[in-house]
C-alpha cells in the first residue's frame, strides 16, 4: 500500500507537471513572443511617414496631461500620435526640417495633418505663408 500511495503522488506530479507546461505554453509563452515581436517592430521598422499640409496655431489649448502651451517651445499638435512623439518637420517649398514634440491634439480643418507652434513655423520658415506642404517623420 505504502507503494502504491508513492506511485499516485508521483503519477500527480508528472499531471501537475504536464498541465502547469501546458498553461505556461498556451498562456504566458504566446503572451512573450508577442511582446518581443512588438518589441523588436518597434525598434526594426523604419520611421513612419506622413504628407500634408502644416498650419500654426496660437490658441493656449493642451490636451495632453501635464502638458503646457508656449508660443517658443517646439512643439506641435498631432490627430493620432501620442503625445510626447518627436517628429521632424520638413517644409517641402524650401527643404527646412525642425523636431517638435506632440503635446496637443488637431489639426482639425481638412487636408492638414499637423498645427505647429509659432516659433516651430519660424524655423521652417512658414509663418508668412500660414499653411505649407510638409513630411512629418516620427523620430
Amino acid at each position: 500500500m505504502i507503494f502504491d500511495e508513492e506511485d499516485d503522488r508521483a503519477e500527480n506530479r508528472e499531471l501537475w507537471r504536464d498541465w502547469l507546461c501546458l498553461v505556461i505554453l498556451r498562456g504566458i509563452a504566446p503572451l512573450i513572443v508577442v511582446t518581443a515581436m512588438l518589441m523588436l517592430a518597434m525598434f526594426a521598422m523604419p520611421s513612419v511617414a506622413e504628407e500634408g499640409q502644416a498650419s500654426i496655431y496660437t490658441d493656449h489649448r493642451v490636451a495632453c496631461p501635464r502638458q503646457h502651451y508656449s508660443r517658443s517651445a517646439m512643439a506641435a499638435a498631432h490627430k493620432s500620435l501620442p503625445c510626447g512623439t518627436m517628429v521632424l518637420v520638413t517644409n517641402k517649398r524650401n527643404g527646412r526640417s525642425v523636431t517638435v514634440r506632440i503635446n496637443d491634439r488637431g489639426p482639425y480643418v481638412r487636408g492638414r495633418i499637423i498645427d505647429l507652434t509659432p516659433a516651430a513655423a519660424r524655423e521652417i520658415d512658414m509663418i508668412r505663408a500660414g499653411v505649407v506642404p510638409v513630411r512629418v517623420d516620427v523620430q
